[in-house]
């Protein structure tokens, strides 16, 4: 048994999907499905975009990859993203469920939550929360047809399983402006970890294994006012790097984890420790 653990990680002929795999994290998540040596499906709205990161792949890693433009939050683009990917890439053996939103219109984004407007509330819920059951619900069911099981992986946040500490964000800026943690996006994130439970217990009988990976802050271009308090609030003492939340991914996603599902797995540097 001794000489099998290392293949316990590998990938190599799984066809993997990931949405918002042309996001800050996504990236590196397609990236290490790859490089364990996935077939890989890059899923996200700018056709363009997930068309040449996929040729990237390709070429660097030597696998099969297919850039899917898709809308998670439509029945009908899911249901195409999916039939592209079977068609191109053969049965979906791994779904990374990562696509979020965080709105286009940052002032209604980071809204108090006594003036947030219904309309930017069910903008946020129609990707991070229905986007995430119309993947996971046609992967899922494509997965239970080819009888062969399966691992899903969803993103949720350390948010989502703790709330936020306000005094980090004063004098925090991202993006150019003044940020904070909306409780919607706090609710949506707490929603996966609800969504992946259920799954999990529902689908264990098929062989398809729900999990949810859970980072907490990412150093993606923030001021050092923010880093300075996020770091002071973390046993680790910093803020993660992206590349440090593909180990997670590739455990969840391989038979390294064949007796694990419907578990929240941690990557925050001890933040949730405290």
């Amino acid at each position: 048994m001794r000489s099998t653990y290392r293949t316990l990680f590998d990938l190599t002929g799984k066809t993997a999907v990931v949405t918002g795999g042309i996001g800050i994290l996504g990236r590196h998540f397609c990236r290490g499905l790859a490089a364990f040596g996935a077939h890989v499906a890059v899923i996200d709205l700018d056709e363009g975009r997930v068309r040449d990161f996929a040729a990237e792949l390709a070429n660097e890693y030597g696998v099969a990859t297919i850039g899917v433009a898709c809308d998670v939050a439509s029945p009908a683009s899911v249901a195409a993203m999916v039939t592209a990917v079977d068609g191109a890439l053969g049965p979906i053996h791994v779904l990374h469920n990562n696509a979020a939103s965080k709105s286009v219109d940052l002032d209604a984004f980071f809204a108090p939550f006594e003036d947030y407007a219904l309309e930017e509330w069910r903008h946020i819920m129609a990707v991070n929360i229905d986007g995430m059951f119309l993947v996971a619900q046609a992967v899922g069911a494509h997965m239970r047809r080819h009888g062969q099981g399966g691992s899903i992986i969803q993103t949720s946040s350390v948010y989502g399983i703790r709330a936020s500490d306000k005094r980090i964000y004063k004098g925090s800026h991202y993006l150019g402006r003044q940020i904070s943690n909306p409780v919607v996006y706090s609710t949506s994130k707490a929603a996966v970890c609800g969504l992946t439970r259920q799954l999990a217990a529902d689908w264990a009988d098929q062989g398809i294994r729900v999990n949810t990976l859970v980072p907490a802050g990412v150093e993606s271009g923030q001021n050092d006012e923010f880093k300075r308090r996020y770091a002071a609030r973390v046993p680790m003492g910093r803020m993660a790097r992206a590349e440090e939340m593909v180990g997670a991914l590739i455990y969840l996603a391989s038979d390294a984890s064949s007796y694990v599902t419907g578990q929240e797995i941690v990557v925050d540097g001890g933040l949730s420790a405290w």
